[in-house]
């Protein structure tokens, strides 16, 4: 038995320091991300959090000029955008996209404009990389307790609005004649989403932080269509990507060439995709046998 684990943890898994730190990190981050994301697929808002997704990498950046923790800047300027959509339209479909496509745009300028003046005027290395695509095994403990305070708000959100949230997904309209404030339930929502991009972009980057919040949800749709059991699975789905992608990208400085290592973020993002590609499996299977 302990061959067979010596084959599966590489030596000093557990005793890591940085390891316990990314476990703990990205396991909180996994299951908001799948909860709140269950909701961002559900009401349509998967290209919104793509969009907050990409403009976060102006807080990020932004954060390395003035010298603090990254996930403040992925905090404040997603929230910040979040309202900004929400000012402009984004709870109906065509002011949505328009909302969406400027602000990103305006957003995705600034972030050039920041990433430039990080590999210019700061010394700090690697800034670029660790904005775009993450450095779970660098995140300092400091950290959890602040991770641990957005999460809470982001389910707390999801939590107080579960209901309304559900309505207004189905029908807006009914929902406002039921007495739902769509207008404000549509923006706490798109509040927590963006607060669940920011945490998302800590651990595996700003870049690729969607696919903790969208392929989860869309994975665990395949598997049920009742939305507390989707909000069930899209956790563990996310937490075990998070989880198998630490494990796998620890043991990467083994594989040769030694001491060379592969991200966490690839191995995340490709375990969310093969998990929503096996998802489909049962559906294709009774598709050709009809």
């Amino acid at each position: 038995m302990s061959h067979v684990l010596s084959l599966i943890f590489a030596p000093g898994f557990f005793g890591s320091g940085p390891v316990q730190v990314a476990l703990v990190t990205g396991g909180i981050v996994a299951i908001v991300s799948g909860i709140v994301g269950t909701f961002a697929v559900l009401r349509g808002q998967s290209y919104a959090g793509h969009a907050l997704a990409d403009i976060s990498v102006t807080g990020g950046s932004g954060s390395f000029l003035v010298g603090i923790s990254p996930l403040w800047g992925f905090v404040g300027i997603s929230v910040l955008a979040a309202a900004v959509m929400d000012m402009i339209g984004v709870q109906r479909p065509r002011g949505r996209d328009l909302a969406t496509g400027i602000v990103r745009g305006a957003g995705l300028g600034l972030a050039a404009l920041f990433l430039y003046w990080d590999a210019t005027y700061t010394s700090t290395t690697g800034a670029t990389i660790t904005i775009l695509f993450g450095s779970m095994f660098t995140i300092s403990s400091s950290v959890i307790p602040v991770v641990v305070l957005l999460s809470l708000a982001a389910i707390g959100i999801v939590a107080t609005l579960y209901r309304p949230l559900l309505l207004s997904s189905v029908s807006a309209d009914l929902a406002y004649v039921r007495g739902v404030s769509v207008r404000l339930a549509g923006a706490l929502c798109l509040t927590a989403v963006a607060l669940a991009v920011a945490l998302s972009a800590l651990t595996i980057g700003a870049i690729l932080s969607t696919a903790l919040l969208v392929g989860p949800a869309a994975t665990a749709l395949r598997l049920t269509n009742k939305p507390g059991l989707v909000m069930i699975w899209a956790a563990i789905i996310g937490l075990a990507a998070t989880w198998l992608g630490v494990l796998l990208a620890f043991d990467s400085f083994y594989w040769p060439p030694a001491r060379q290592g592969w991200p966490v973020s690839f191995f995340v993002v490709a375990l969310v995709f093969a998990f929503y590609l096996l998802a489909q499996l049962p559906a294709l299977i009774r598709a050709r046998r009809a």
